[in-house]
């Protein structure tokens, strides 16, 4: 069995132990120390990293109460030995972890909501409760677990004996075995975990939801907490400045102000689509109706009304109508006719324009690199 320091002070970055084993293990070496403040994960957090007798610890693990060192060399059991945590990584995980305890202990407190999953990511970490909340539950609890953060509240671990832990009430999401560890968190929370944990919630800094969405009859929740919210705020702060220098509004203004933008390129659109239509209108009138083919050439023209022309040229030829858009060399085509089968003829068609395109008898459409001159040239010597 491994004595668990994080237990008692998941802020202990340093210490020393004694080995007690020390086997070849798939090429590496794994030992066994007498304690130990590196964490092996469990809980919805992950494994710590850090240092045994100056090497990198390649990983770490806990099976029956006892947690297993895989290093890149041997250690001599019965040796004293210095270890570290990786505190830069630590941290941010203990400051997600207590600040989970915090939201979560709220939700049940407020609305009885369990907690029934907890993953904790490189950058923020979800909740799932089995009860749905609304923005306003969510609001509030936010409120709640942020003023318990600003109370500084000393978080305490408990190892009470079987007979104290029959009459305490606490949170756990799955079935306890051995040993059980309670993290208490006065007034607000006490839950069993085995993770690591700060010493008082003021060190959490700030805990913040980014996202909500039922899941399977309740709620999944995405949160930050400390110097992740931290990170999170800055680069939002920084995305809303520029959109607010780019709108010239208020940086509390972006989003009424994105509203009016959108609303009014929804009117332009809506007159840009009148206007097409009434130049269609006026070029479908000025089609000249012909026993042959014809070719029309449009500078800019996009598709859905490129189609529509070409409909209205179907109705005054007797052959083939084909319209294209876009510059020499590089155009977008739409062919039409109710007289020949375009689908038999679009491979002739494409290989004569230097084209790719296709669709059904009535209609193919495409793209072409052949010239203009090119084009009406093989249109107008057809004899559809």
């Amino acid at each position: 069995m491994t004595e668990k320091l994080y237990y008692r002070d998941g802020e202990c970055r340093e210490f020393t132990a004694r080995v007690l084993s020390c086997s070849e293990r798939g090429g590496a070496w794994e030992a066994v120390l007498d304690r130990s403040a590196v964490f092996p994960g469990g809980g919805g957090q992950e494994a710590d990293s850090g240092t045994v007798a100056g090497m990198d610890i390649l990983s770490v693990r806990e099976e029956d109460e006892t947690i297993y060192f895989t290093l890149p060399a041997p250690l001599e059991p019965g040796a004293e030995v210095s270890c570290s945590v990786d505190w830069a990584a630590r941290f941010p995980r203990m400051q997600g972890h207590s600040g989970e305890h915090i939201f979560s202990g709220t939700v049940h407190r407020l609305f009885g909501g369990e907690n029934v999953g907890f993953h904790m990511g490189a950058e923020d970490m979800t909740l799932d409760f089995s009860v749905e909340l609304s923005a306003e539950d969510i609001a509030r609890c936010e409120l709640e677990a942020n003023r318990a953060v600003w109370a500084d509240i000393e978080i305490k671990s408990l190892l009470p004996s079987p007979a104290e832990l029959d009459s305490m009430e606490f949170r756990s999401k799955k079935e306890l075995a051995g040993r059980v560890r309670i993290v208490e968190i006065p007034g607000v929370d006490m839950c069993a975990c085995c993770a690591p944990h700060l010493r008082r919630t003021g060190e959490i800094g700030l805990i913040k939801v980014l996202d909500s969405m039922r899941h399977r009859g309740g709620t999944r929740l995405t949160l930050v907490c400390g110097g992740r919210a931290y990170s999170d705020y800055a680069a939002l702060h920084t995305v809303n400045a520029g959109i607010s220098a780019a709108l010239s509004a208020k940086r509390l203004e972006t989003g009424a102000a994105v509203a009016r933008v959108l609303r009014e390129a929804d009117e332009r659109h809506a007159e840009i689509t009148r206007l097409r239509r009434e130049i269609l209108a006026l070029k479908a009138a000025a089609i000249p109706e012909t026993e042959g083919n014809l070719c029309l050439f449009e500078p800019d023209m996009d598709a859905v009304t490129l189609r529509e022309l070409v409909n209205a040229g179907v109705e005054k030829c007797s052959g083939i109508c084909a319209a294209f858009s876009g510059a020499e060399g590089d155009y977008r085509y739409i062919i039409g006719s109710r007289t020949a089968d375009l689908r038999a003829l679009s491979r002739e068609i494409n290989a004569a324009i230097n084209g790719r395109g296709g669709g059904s008898p009535a209609m193919i459409q495409g793209t072409s690199r052949a010239s203009r001159a090119e084009i009406e040239a093989y249109f107008a010597a057809r004899g559809d």
